[in-house]
């Protein structure tokens, strides 16, 4: 199968999430890194839906609303997601952010250190300078460690990325795409991981999920993450090469 990145949370809010969450299928959208070895699976489907929202009244009025969500199917050897987020953020009334994603990916083991996978995603984030933006990859992974406490895999690929700009404009070119994903089971109720991948050609991005998951019961979880992007040539409607986001979400899990 074949397939089609943040913005700030404002600092003083009130907090609330709900979501649908598995711990041992964590994925980051933004990279998009699935931790997704179908040889380690434990049941055919895993799923999650996150959401959070964050308020702020007083002398400033901020708000911002986020929501996630990321689905896998298992099969003896491989592993097929989709996925989804949405962000939306104000200030004082007036709309600062609005971003949009959705993508889906294909894993297959060729054994149990080597697969070939496929992914894809589109992304309309028109306040840093996208109307919207097509990248589709395909390539070799290979799996480092397996757990059951560090999991560690790297893939690399071709593929192509197309984008819209918000000014006007589009571009078609080729790209080298590279990712890493790393995951440390702390305890039997918190997990540690780390993402992060490269999209390179003449304008060549990288993005970075670190987050910390920790279970409050056998339902429910807190995951606080830090996502950083960081683009060579930003478009000119938005010129800031670093984009970062830092997120703290109640999960559900079933």
């Amino acid at each position: 199968m074949f397939f089609r990145v943040v913005r700030r949370l404002p600092a003083c809010a009130v907090v609330c999430g709900a979501a649908l969450f598995s711990i041992s299928s964590l994925a980051d959208t933004t990279i998009f890194t699935a931790l997704d070895d179908p040889a380690t699976a434990k049941k055919p489907f895993e799923g999650n839906i996150q959401a959070g929202y964050t308020a702020q009244t007083g002398n400033t009025t901020n708000s911002s609303l986020s929501a996630d969500t990321t689905m896998t199917w298992f099969n003896t050897n491989t592993a097929n997601s989709i996925w989804g987020s949405a962000r939306n953020t104000s200030s004082s009334g007036v709309r600062s952010s609005e971003k949009y994603q959705a993508g889906a990916r294909s894993r297959y083991n060729l054994d149990d250190d080597n697969y070939v996978f496929g992914q894809g995603s589109w992304l309309s984030d028109r306040y840093n300078g996208y109307r919207a933006r097509d990248v589709g990859t395909i390539g070799y992974g290979r799996q480092i460690w397996s757990g059951p406490v560090h999991t560690l895999n790297l893939e690399a690929g071709p593929g192509v990325r197309h984008d819209e700009f918000e000014q006007g404009g589009n571009s078609t070119r080729a790209l080298a795409y590279a990712s890493g994903a790393y995951s440390y089971k702390i305890s039997d109720t918190a997990k540690f991981t780390q993402g992060l991948s490269v999209l390179a050609n003449d304008e060549t991005t990288y993005n970075s999920e670190t987050a910390l998951t920790v279970a409050i019961n056998t339902h429910f979880s807190l995951k606080l993450a830090y996502d950083v992007t960081y683009n060579t040539k930003p478009p000119a409607s938005a010129p800031d090469k670093t984009d970062t986001v830092t997120s703290i979400n109640l999960v559900y899990g079933l």
